[in-house]
């Protein structure tokens, strides 16, 4: 029987149902797939499955111009392919993907989901709503301002007015926080540009020397250049130096340049160094300079009574990004902007849009006075609550990507991120032991390493490395290439006798797993030695 005016009734429920069921009969197995290879990851080796196949359950590599010829995609013009279609394209997708739920990923800093990040994915699928503005996205707005808020009190901005914002990931979150930095301190800048500065003298930002790339990209974003962008010395730890970084803010100032922002950082990307937030917050107090916290990678050591000693002082910063979709495996994106004082963002980002905010809790009073070191988290409880999400953010269009932290943490709970991070910190110390146990390695890392990543030379023999740097990282990148054989994905650094491994444990890495990969790496690395 038809619809209203002829149309067909809506029969949507049942061909998600049916969709979903036909998917999950090729996910499910890919998942298996690197449940049932634990043996091979703990061998170094790869071994027959229960079917008696050798196969590499990581990865299923191929060059770029291979798989533009195995693949063969197409597009239909005219009369979609149907669920026939779109079941042999999803095949293709799993047949030639990175398969991130194998022990053997331990190339970047992620891994992958967990069980409950497949099922927010599919709630948030099925919800495709905007977090932008709160009449579209009551439940999910509370969701995002309660998490974030109660993850910005772990950090110790625990004022009436501090919490956060969620961002695509966290080089947009450093962005976002530099847009809040120069509107905040220097207000006119929002609508007049960067040369209306007081003073007039071009900004200076400043990060370590291991700082994130994503700040120089945020500098080329606003119209400053990747060169107003100083780094800063570190010291033997890879820790951000303060003497240096007042020695640059005095130089700045000197050349008749504006300082306005410092990044400081928790869990550097190659070494996973943690700078002395303390001693660089009262050099920025005292400068009236922002500063920000990039602890996308190490932050959520701040779950773990025994690690979180290492975020001693980021309650002093002005902004901080945090990604849990890197320690905490929730899935990509995942990325938190928080902060002490949730009026500063909005001042600093909202635009009139009358077409889009229609003042729920957007009419923010408060004035600006220019200076960010004051007592952010004296303000007033009584104060509107922003609730149109959009009005914080760079962003219009939002998926809600805190909803991934939340039912993550509804499901584990604090003290199972707890246990999860501590256990990803011992393996990360494991490793290194053996890695420094071992004549055949030097291990570049401290032991134990800060954060979870581990890094080291291949050096046979006594630990002694080749004399050439060239020779170093050609050792380094033909095991790397090596190791895929075998079911372990790692990746690699620069350094000073060339390039070394920077191997990335996490919360389900296995003790056999990194038995396994030290095992594999003597095997490549006797190949790579006699090839040469």
């Amino acid at each position: 029987m038809n619809g209203i005016n002829g149309d067909k009734p809506l029969n949507r429920a049942d061909e998600v149902e049916h969709l979903i069921d036909a998917v999950k009969s090729l996910i499910i197995p890919f998942i298996r797939e690197a449940d049932e290879a634990v043996p091979s990851r703990a061998a170094g080796e790869l071994l027959p499955n229960k079917q008696g196949v050798v196969k590499n359950a990581l990865v299923n590599a191929r060059r770029p111009e291979e798989l533009v010829q195995e693949l063969a995609l197409s597009l239909p013009q005219g009369k979609g392919r149907g669920e026939e279609g779109l079941l042999e394209t999803i095949k293709d997708v799993l047949k030639y993907s990175v398969n991130t739920w194998d022990q053997g990923f331990m190339d970047k800093l992620y891994a992958s989901t967990n069980p409950v990040g497949v099922a927010s994915e599919l709630l948030l699928g099925a919800l495709n709503t905007n977090v932008h503005v709160y009449q579209v996205s009551p439940a999910l707005t509370l969701i995002e301002k309660h998490t974030a808020k109660t993850l910005a009190n772990l950090f110790g901005f625990t004022g009436p007015r501090a919490g956060g914002i969620t961002c695509q990931g966290g080089s947009s979150s450093n962005l976002t926080s530099i847009v809040i930095a120069r509107n905040t301190l220097y207000p006119e800048c929002k609508s007049q540009g960067n040369s209306s500065a007081p003073g007039g003298g071009p900004f200076v930002l400043f990060t370590s020397e291991h700082g994130h790339y994503s700040v120089e990209k945020a500098a080329v974003t606003c119209g400053m250049g990747s060169a107003a962008v100083w780094t800063v010395p570190v010291d033997d730890r890879g820790r951000m130096d303060p003497s240096a970084l007042q020695t640059l803010i005095d130089r700045a100032r000197s050349q008749g340049k504006t300082p306005l922002y410092v990044n400081a950082t928790a869990g550097t990307t190659v070494l996973g160094s943690y700078d002395p937030f303390e001693a660089i917050a009262a050099i920025c107090k005292a400068a009236n300079l922002w500063l920000h916290v990039d602890a996308s990678w190490g932050g959520p050591a701040v779950f773990s009574a025994a690690h979180r000693y290492k975020l001693a002082g980021a309650h002093l910063a002005n902004s901080l990004t945090v990604n849990p979709h890197k320690m905490v495996n929730v899935p990509v994106t995942c990325s938190f902007l928080l902060g002490p004082d949730m009026g500063v963002f909005h001042r600093a980002n909202t635009l009139p849009a009358g077409y889009l905010f229609h003042g729920a809790g957007g009419d923010d009073e408060v004035t600006n006075d220019g200076v960010v070191n004051g007592d952010d988290d004296s303000g007033s409880s009584s104060t509107p609550e922003i609730w149109d999400m959009a009005d914080l953010t760079l962003q219009c269009g939002r998926r809600a990507d805190s909803l991934k932290l939340a039912l993550a943490w509804v499901y584990y709970g604090t003290a199972g991120f707890e246990t999860q991070v501590d256990g990803a910190f011992a393996m990360a110390a494991y490793l290194a032991e053996l890695i420094a146990g071992s004549d055949d390695f030097v291990l570049v890392s401290e032991n134990p390493p800060p954060c979870l990543q581990v890094c080291f030379y291949y050096a046979p023999g006594g630990g002694v490395l080749a004399e050439e740097k060239g020779e170093n990282t050609r050792r380094t990148r033909c095991m790397v290439e090596k190791l895929v054989g075998r079911g372990y994905m790692v990746d690699y650094a620069p350094g000073e006798r060339g390039s070394f491994f920077r191997v990335v444990v996490n919360s389900l890495t296995l003790r056999g797993t990194v038995e396994g990969l030290v095992k594999a790496l003597g095997v490549v690395g006797k190949e790579v030695v006699v090839q040469n």
